[in-house]
């Protein structure tokens, strides 16, 4: 391993650490506002990897004001509602999503690797090849009065570099390597007990259009799934994203590498189901038909009462993970992005600026976490009950989910995030 390098003069107003969602929203919306920014990507290639994943209509908004409704559009399919079901398909409840919710913005099912190659390929477009850079791994950083100075390894030349910035923003999810320099006490993950199966297979089979379809037995055992593609040109099928997520373990911390996405085994999923019956699928025959399944348990953490520090904040996942419940992560990183570039667009001090950055969005993402939480737990406990009571629970866990998350009225009235000046 070869010595430093030495200093380097300033590349960038703003270094984010990650090329996720977040980190790259954050790239497109400090360009949009003049601010140079420079992304700094441990992986050493960015491929289309992941699974399905909802951007509900307040970040599909702000990707609009970027220019991006074409583009979102062309991946993706509205969600028009949550249908909760028990395990042989009876409707329990309906709640209305995204336009027939009331908002101007739809709801959008997509393939996260999709999202995020779209956006690359937007970073790269607007503000040049080079404002991505891979293989490079943010580790640290000190503070002076003036600057930022970021410390990264090039994982292709072996070699540490040094640059220096404005702002340092941690956007490398659940995982954070700077959140854990800012937070050294924070302890492990929280787990929730439920182990979760993920997979995407390719069929013409679903139960009804436009929708997220929720099921739970007694057990407190969940299936969902909800289409994340248009039609494909050769066989006219989509891309179907599910989620087997049942209980099994005792919840509590998860320390060392418990917490890390792993290889699937359909024979470790399959007996959860045995008895599950749908008019629409073969169950077995859809979880069989991905071309790979990713296991995980279900974590997040407690709120933090502060994220960052001077010149340094986090961002996304590296700020509030959360229970995939109210399919709200990655929106959630959406509007960090935004928030974060209107804040340093609109105030010259970028210490107070991030301060305004995190008290805007610090209460709304711990509320989020927090109903993640509840909807988690009531979905499990009453969708597979039948009569009014479960009807009745569930209605007030999606009321409540819609308060925390955000009204169709406060979005629809509210403001650009886009400084008029450069709107």
């Amino acid at each position: 391993m070869t010595a430093p390098d030495p200093a380097r003069p300033p590349c960038a107003d703003v270094v984010i650490a990650g090329a996720g969602i977040g980190g790259l929203t954050a790239a497109l919306s400090l360009h949009a506002v003049g601010i140079r920014p420079l992304v700094l990507e441990s992986s050493r290639r960015i491929s289309p990897l992941g699974v399905g994943i909802n951007l509900q209509p307040a970040a599909v908004r702000e990707l609009h004001e970027l220019g991006l409704a074409d583009e979102l559009a062309a991946i993706g399919g509205q969600v028009v509602a949550h249908v909760f079901t028990d395990r042989y398909g009876t409707v329990r409840y309906s709640d209305p999503r995204g336009t027939a919710a009331g908002y101007r913005w739809p709801q959008y099912a997509v393939h996260r690797g999709d999202l995020q190659m779209m956006l690359l390929r937007t970073v790269r477009e607007r503000i040049g090849p080079e404002a991505v850079r891979t293989g490079v791994r943010v580790e640290d950083f000190t503070q002076t009065p003036d600057a930022v100075h970021v410390h990264a390894f090039d994982r292709t030349t072996d070699r540490y570099e040094h640059r220096t910035a404005r702002v340092l923003v941690a956007a490398d999810g659940i995982h954070s390597r700077l959140r854990a320099r800012l937070h050294p006490a924070q302890g492990p993950l929280r787990w929730n007990g439920v182990t979760m199966w993920r997979g995407v297979t390719e069929t013409d089979a679903f139960p009804r259009d436009n929708a997220l379809f929720l099921a739970s037995d007694e057990r407190n055992a969940q299936f969902v799934a909800y289409r994340i593609s248009p039609p494909t040109p050769a066989r006219g099928r989509r891309l179907l994203n599910w989620i087997c997520a049942v209980p099994t373990g005792t919840p509590g911390p998860l320390a060392g590498d418990a917490h890390r996405n792993r290889p699937g085994r359909l024979a470790d999923v399959l007996p959860h189901y045995a008895d599950w019956r749908f008019d629409w699928t073969d169950l077995p025959a859809l979880l069989a038909g991905a071309e790979r399944i990713l296991a995980y348990p279900m974590v997040d953490r407690d709120p933090l009462p502060a994220w960052g520090e001077g010149r340094v904040t986090l961002l996304g996942d590296a700020a509030h993970p959360a229970y995939p419940s109210g399919a709200n992560g990655g929106s959630q990183a959406v509007l960090d992005a935004r928030v974060l570039a209107h804040r340093l667009a609109t105030e010259p001090d970028p210490v107070r600026a991030l301060a305004a950055y995190e008290d805007e969005r610090k209460a709304p993402t711990a509320a989020v976490v927090l109903a993640n939480r509840e909807l988690d737990r009531v979905a499990r406990a009453r969708s597979a009950a039948g009569g009014p009571d479960a009807r009745r629970d569930l209605e007030r866990a999606a009321a409540a989910y819609r308060r925390a998350a955000g009204e169709a009225a406060a979005l629809n009235s509210r403001p650009s995030y886009t400084p008029r000046a450069v709107s």
